[in-house]
């Protein structure tokens, strides 16, 4: 049992993109999927259909009021969309046409209500003016592509106003008050690498490697990552050695490495 821990009765609706974005990336892995497994990852799909238009208390587990982040709704339709190019192997052809429909449905409510003219930017949650690293995500499941002109506004909004002195990236700002606690806290280095890939991905490759090489710089003496950073005294703070931060790491320098391939053959 865990004590102390206030996300264990929360609503996290971005659970079911994580799920089924896992099973896609493994389906090529897997010959066959067993009836329970099969089951389940068709009641995620279900349930993302079903609760994508509630509130909840996103990635980041916030204390305060559930709210419509826009996060938890890509991760809705990521968990359709996936579900859908799985949906031969899951034996689940006959959902498909009504887990298309809630794709749609979720895509045209995200651009729309997500968008705000006052931030230039998607936002936290629809209709809020706060920013929040975690829709840099929208490039990377694919949601929209990285050169649509409102994730670029959203990126440079998002490096511009979400960061600290150092550059390196806030999940959101405290202030805001949309997370119910007391306090500041550091900035965090998966949200960097997240900025870093999806400025590889808008193939802003000097941007990207800039920000990337802002974030790598506090590896430690045998190359590991904490989880934040204080942004005053630059110190190590929360889980150490948190794998996000490594992940987050890897997948950008792969963002920018493919990026300088595409620049190099544009050039050639």
């Amino acid at each position: 049992m865990r004590v102390g821990n206030g996300a264990w009765d929360q609503s996290q609706i971005d659970v079911y993109g994580e799920l089924l974005g896992a099973a896609l990336r493994l389906a090529d892995q897997l010959d066959t999927i067993d009836e329970d497994t099969r089951r389940f990852l068709i009641a995620c799909a279900d349930a993302a259909a079903s609760h994508w238009t509630e509130k909840d208390q996103g990635i980041w587990e916030v204390r305060g009021d559930p709210q419509h982040f826009l996060y938890s709704k890509v991760m809705c339709w990521v968990a359709l969309d996936r579900a859908i190019a799985l949906a031969d192997r899951l034996g689940a052809s006959d959902r498909v046409d009504g887990w298309k429909h809630v794709r749609e449905e979720i895509w045209e409510t995200v651009v729309r209500d997500g968008w705000n003219e006052q931030a230039k930017a998607f936002t936290q949650y629809v209709g809020s003016t706060a920013l929040d690293a975690s829709n840099l995500m929208m490039v990377m499941v694919g949601f929209l592509p990285a050169t649509d002109p409102r994730m670029l506004a959203t990126i440079d909004a998002i490096e511009q106003r979400l960061t600290d002195d150092r550059g390196l990236v806030f999940r959101y700002l405290t202030e805001d008050g949309v997370d119910g606690l007391a306090g500041d806290e550091g900035t965090f280095l998966l949200c960097t690498f997240w900025l870093a890939q999806a400025l590889a991905m808008s193939d802003q490759v000097d941007r990207a490697r800039a920000v990337f090489e802002r974030a790598i710089a506090f590896v430690n003496d045998v190359g590991l990552l904490a989880e934040e950073i204080d942004a005053e005294t630059g110190e190590l703070l929360g889980n150490f050695p948190q794998a996000f931060s490594h992940i987050g790491l890897v997948n950008a320098a792969w963002a920018i490495s493919e990026a300088e391939r595409r620049a190099a053959r544009a050039s050639s």
